[in-house]
């Protein structure tokens, strides 16, 4: 913990991620999740005296995070929300698994205090680092007046958690919101220009998650493509996964002979959703859509995976 100033506290929890990485003799490659999250503070002079409190939950490349770092996570956000002198509550946290960490804290817990995500694109060693620059307005938007919900900024730009995606691999600007835009900017002067209202949700509850990560139900994505077969499909049934989320082409179609694994599954108890595969839109469904497979709508297949496991855990018989 550091600068426990008391009143109006914003609590920085670390997770690893590029924010926390160091570049490489020469400078061309770096190693995610160096740093600990303390040093990341401390080297931020916008950040010097302010009322935080930082805390080290995992260190680890976020392309590797785990449903074990996701309970931590979940129940180390949940003990400081219910803390009255807390305002708000920061993750650092690597880009590549960021909306589905997001996703999660959305939906298990809806905060009525903002849970603010960010990372960076370079690492923190890079003259360059674009990581000091997120951590000012992520701290700033989670002390931001009436702001709630799960929030995710970079690049001066914030998303909500239901909305947001990671839309190129390697630019600063490397989220978007798909249709619906963004929630809201930070200026060049630093003033937030808010766009749209900040997300509400229903809690599902940090009671949902079971106490032991390898017993939460599996479920797999799988991508509907021209020569698609149904292979893939067999094996996982085979292997007792529990839902299957379907990274669907164009809107919410899939190839026959997924459709007709999916059919030849329906013994097992199998629960699917229906992605797009496309980067932007939302599946729009017809009037009478076919109960069996339902569809995910504008979630990203990775969110939906996030969305269909946490349908499992609430209601595992069905």
């Amino acid at each position: 913990m550091q600068n426990e100033s008391g009143g109006r506290v914003v609590v920085i929890l670390g997770t690893g991620g590029t924010i926390a990485g160091t570049q490489g003799a020469g400078g061309a490659t770096y190693r995610a999740a160096q740093l600990g999250i303390d040093a990341l503070v401390r080297a931020i002079p916008e950040l010097a005296g302010a009322a935080l409190q930082s805390e080290q939950v995992a260190q680890v490349d976020s392309k590797d995070m785990s449903h074990l770092i996701w309970q931590t996570l979940v129940q180390r956000v949940h003990h400081h929300l219910v803390r009255d002198e807390v305002v708000g509550i920061v993750v650092a946290h690597g880009t590549d698994t960021m909306e589905e960490t997001a996703y999660l804290l959305h939906r298990v817990l809806a905060p009525g205090k903002p849970v603010v995500l960010t990372g960076a694109m370079r690492p923190a060693s890079s003259r360059q680092a674009d990581g000091p620059a997120n951590l000012v307005h992520a701290v700033a938007l989670a002390r931001e007046p009436g702001a709630h919900g799960v929030l995710v900024t970079m690049a001066g730009t914030v998303h909500g958690a239901a909305d947001v995606r990671k839309v190129h691999p390697h630019r600063l600007d490397a989220f978007g919101s798909g249709d619906v835009g963004p929630l809201a900017r930070f200026e060049a002067d630093g003033h937030l220009r808010r766009l749209r209202a900040w997300p509400t949700g229903e809690a599902l509850g940090i009671a949902l998650l079971d106490a032991e990560p390898a017993a939460w139900p599996v479920v797999e994505i799988v991508t509907s493509h021209a020569g698609a077969s149904a292979a893939l499909i067999d094996a996982l049934v085979r292997n007792g996964v529990k839902g299957i989320v379907i990274a669907a082409t164009g809107n919410g179609t899939m190839h026959e002979a997924i459709e007709q694994a999916l059919r030849d599954a329906a013994w097992s108890g199998l629960r699917v959703l229906r992605a797009t595969r496309c980067g932007d839109g939302a599946i729009v469904e017809p009037d009478h859509p076919p109960p069996e497979w339902p569809s995910a709508g504008a979630l990203t297949p990775a969110k939906a995976r996030v969305e269909l496991m946490l349908r499992l855990m609430a209601a595992p018989a069905v």
